[in-house]
């Protein structure tokens, strides 16, 4: 069921994204740049804007455009133009043929990890859906990095819960340099008297009974009767427990079917 409301999120959120460069934009070191002037195609230029935001143009030389938007950007060059004596009433056209400046990084358990763009404004879920979505090996939370007045700042978000419950207020707008981690899903242990012993994804609010389910059931020497928990506690120390069949089992938790001794 949650690998099923996590593909329809996928789905939803892909249907948001668009590669259009949004006008609010701003221009940065590592954008390339496609330039034209109306009516002089001799002043066509197809550039990158270098690390000091700035580039050079015909007849202007060096020109600031970093830190602009593109709109900025073409007044800047068109003013240049026309105070210089080459042009009157220039009209300058700046396309952005690709986005380095403005871009977050994402990684952990999705499909594609790596830097995306954030043109305009990208949500959470937007950069998720770019990102191929969240492997079958994620759990339900995200954490988010994100710098703001010279602070850093961290927030885990809870994907599951807002897909649930269709609530979208956490679902957050990014920014530049923001990062994103994919939690991977906490998991538990199971061994003895089970069909398949092993590590397994720790579903929520899985009880006992549940995880010796998806431990394959018991094996025709096991008993459900009595059943260990060995848990870790916060100094390090493990303590063992006999579980219950409604018992939650814990993140990390390793359970231990025993033999029937009839």
């Amino acid at each position: 069921m949650k690998s099923y409301l996590k593909l329809i999120l996928a789905v939803l959120m892909s249907l948001t994204f668009s590669g259009a460069w949004a006008a609010d934009g701003e221009l940065g070191p590592g954008d390339s740049v496609r330039i034209n002037v109306y009516g002089h195609p001799d002043l066509s230029l197809e550039t990158r804007i270098s690390d000091t935001g700035s580039i050079t143009f015909p007849l202007v030389g060096e020109i600031k455009l970093g830190g602009l938007s593109r709109a900025a950007a073409e007044k800047r060059l068109a003013t240049a133009l026309e105070r210089g004596g080459y042009l009157r009433s220039p009209q300058v056209n700046i396309a952005v043929a690709q986005n380095q400046s403005q871009q977050v990084s994402i990684f952990g358990q999705v499909a594609r990890p790596g830097r995306y763009p954030v043109e305009g404004k990208r949500s959470l879920t937007d950069i998720l859906a770019m990102a191929g979505g969240m492997t079958p090996e994620a759990g339900d939370t995200v954490t988010l990095v994100r710098t703001r007045d010279g602070k850093t700042m961290k927030e885990t978000l809870d994907i599951h819960n807002m897909v649930n419950t269709g609530d979208m207020h956490k679902n957050l707008e990014l920014k530049t340099n923001d990062v994103i981690y994919v939690e991977r899903a906490p998991r538990f242990y199971i061994y003895g008297e089970v069909q398949h012993p092993g590590t397994y994804k720790l579903e929520r609010n899985m009880t006992v009974i549940q995880a010796l389910s998806v431990g394959g059931g018991l094996s025709a020497r096991g008993t459900d009767r009595g059943v260990k928990l060995k848990r870790r506690k916060p100094d390090g120390t493990i303590y063992e427990v006999t579980a219950k069949h409604e018992d939650i089992v814990q993140s990390d938790d390793v359970v231990y079917v025993r033999e029937s001794l009839f």
